[in-house]
C-alpha cells in the first residue's frame, strides 16, 4: 500500500503576547495578532499578557516576564513569539538571548505576510521596499570575525580607515532600496496610465474599501454575477476567507440592466496598527480609491469589534490622503447576526450579506442612486456628418438604443453633467 503524502506546509507552532497598557482596543489588536498569525501559516498555541504602563526600553517586558515565557515556550515546544507592537532592535535580540527564541513583532509578522500574498510587479516592489526600510535599522555588528573591517584596497579604496561588515550590509541595502523606489516609480507611472485610460470613458468610478476580510472580494464577485452573466466569472477576483486574501487591486466594468456602466475597483484591506512604511508604499495601490466618485466601506457586521475597524478605515484613509469623498458605509455579513433584517438602508448606511441576491440588487441600485444623481438620459440626433461624435459617444458613454434614419444616427444615451452641456444642440 503506497504511504500518502502531505503536500501541505506544517504550521510553525507559536505563542502570542503584548503589554496590556490599558489601551481600550488592547483585546481587540492581540485577537487580530492572532489572526495574522494563522494567516502566516502559524499555529497559536498559547498568549502572554503583561499589565504595565510603559514597555520596558531593554526587553519591552518586565525581566521577570520574559524568564516566564522562556519557561512556557520550553514546555509548550515552542521556538517562536510574536509580539503585538513593534519592538526597537536591542529588544528583539535581547528578548532573544533572554528565551532562545525567534522574535517577531507585529511589524515584522505582516510584512511576511504581504511578501505571501504581492502577486503582481508593483505589489511586490512595494513589500520589498517596505521590508528593506523595516531591516535597516536592525543590521547590527557580530559577534564573529565576519564583522571585521575591511580596508581601503580595491574597490574600498575611498571609504576611509576601513568599513565593517554591517555598514557594508546598510549600504547594500541603501542602494537596493533606492533601484526598488526608482523602480516602482516607472510601474507607478503605468498604473497612472492605466488611469488616465479609465478616466477618458467617462464611466463613474466606485472603489470597495475597508478592512481585511470584510467582504471585498465577495461583494464585486457577486455584483459580476449578477450583472455579467457572460463574462462574469471571468472576471472574479481571488478571494478567500483569510486576512490580507490579496493585496493587488482590480478593476472591473460593471454594466447595469438599463445598460449604465461603471468601473468598481476592489482595494487592499486594511488592519489596526498597519506599518507606516506600508501605508506609505501602498499608496499608489489605493490611487483607485483615491480617484473614486463614490466609496463602500464594506464592513464584517458580524464581528463584535467592527466599530473598531471602521475606525481603522476611517484613520487609514485619512493618512494616505483619501478624503472629501461620497461614502456608502455597507455592513455585511448580516446573515450571521441573529434577528438582523436586510437588505436594509438607512441614508447611506446599507445592512446586507454579499451571498444574498436581493442584496447585491438592493447595493446596485444604492450606487446607482450616488453615481448617477447629475446624469441625464436622452435621445441624441447626429448627423452623419459629425461622426467624430458619434465615435466619442461610443466610446465614453452608455448607449442603451441607437437607430439610423435619414437625417443621421439617433441614440438614446446617459450623460454626465459636462457632456449634456456639451452635447445640447443634438437633443430632441
Amino acid at each position: 500500500m503506497s504511504e500518502i503524502i502531505n503536500l501541505q506546509p506544517q504550521k510553525e507552532r507559536v505563542l502570542i503576547g503584548g503589554l496590556n497598557r490599558k489601551a481600550p482596543d488592547f483585546d481587540y489588536t492581540l485577537n487580530e495578532l492572532g489572526e495574522l498569525a494563522k494567516a502566516d501559516n502559524m499555529e497559536v498555541v498559547d498568549q502572554v499578557v503583561q499589565n504595565l504602563d510603559r514597555m520596558d526600553a531593554a526587553t519591552y517586558f518586565g525581566s521577570g516576564k520574559v524568564q516566564e515565557i522562556g519557561e512556557l515556550a520550553n514546555a509548550l515546544d515552542v521556538h517562536t513569539l510574536v509580539i503585538n507592537d513593534e519592538l526597537s532592535p536591542s529588544q528583539i535580540s535581547n528578548i532573544e538571548k533572554e528565551t532562545k527564541l525567534r522574535i517577531v513583532d507585529r511589524t515584522e509578522l505582516i510584512l511576511e505576510i504581504f511578501a505571501d500574498r504581492a502577486k503582481t510587479r508593483e505589489a511586490k516592489t512595494q513589500v520589498e521596499i517596505a521590508r528593506l526600510q523595516y531591516e535597516l535599522p536592525r543590521i547590527h555588528p557580530s559577534a564573529n570575525s565576519l564583522d571585521q573591517q575591511h580596508g581601503g584596497g580595491g574597490g574600498l579604496r575611498n571609504r576611509g580607515a576601513g568599513e565593517t561588515q554591517s555598514e557594508l550590509d546598510r549600504r547594500v541595502i541603501r542602494k537596493r532600496i533606492s533601484d526598488l523606489k526608482q523602480n516602482l516609480a516607472v510601474l507607478e507611472k503605468s498604473a497612472a496610465t492605466q488611469r488616465e485610460r479609465r478616466q477618458q470613458s467617462g464611466l463613474p468610478k466606485v472603489a470597495l474599501v475597508g478592512y481585511t476580510n470584510a467582504g471585498k472580494s465577495t461583494t464585486m464577485n457577486q455584483l459580476l454575477a449578477r450583472f455579467d452573466q457572460l463574462d462574469g466569472e471571468k472576471k472574479q477576483v481571488f478571494e478567500k476567507d483569510m486576512l490580507f486574501a490579496t493585496l493587488d487591486t482590480s478593476v472591473r466594468t460593471i454594466q447595469l440592466p438599463n445598460k449604465q456602466q461603471f468601473l468598481l475597483s476592489d482595494t487592499v484591506g486594511f488592519v489596526s496598527h498597519l506599518p507606516h512604511r506600508l501605508i506609505a508604499s501602498f499608496k499608489s495601490t489605493l490611487a483607485e480609491a483615491a480617484d473614486a466618485d463614490l466609496l463602500i466601506q464594506v464592513v464584517d457586521y458580524a464581528d463584535p469589534n467592527y466599530r473598531d475597524m471602521m475606525a481603522t478605515t476611517t484613520q487609514t484613509l485619512q493618512e494616505i490622503g483619501i478624503t472629501n469623498i461620497p461614502m456608502i458605509v455597507a455592513f455585511n455579513k448580516a446573515d450571521l447576526r441573529p434577528d438582523t433584517n436586510y437588505p436594509e438602508n438607512t441614508g447611506d448606511d446599507f445592512i446586507y450579506s454579499a451571498k444574498d441576491p436581493a442584496s447585491i440588487e438592493a447595493l446596485a441600485k444604492l450606487i446607482t442612486k450616488h453615481i448617477f444623481a447629475g446624469y441625464h438620459t436622452v435621445n441624441l440626433l447626429i448627423p452623419f456628418s459629425e461622426a467624430r461624435i458619434l465615435a466619442e459617444l461610443e466610446a465614453h458613454t452608455s448607449i442603451i438604443d441607437k437607430d439610423y434614419t435619414e437625417q443621421g444616427t439617433r441614440v438614446k444615451v446617459v450623460l454626465d453633467p459636462i457632456r449634456y452641456n456639451k452635447y445640447q444642440k443634438f437633443i430632441q
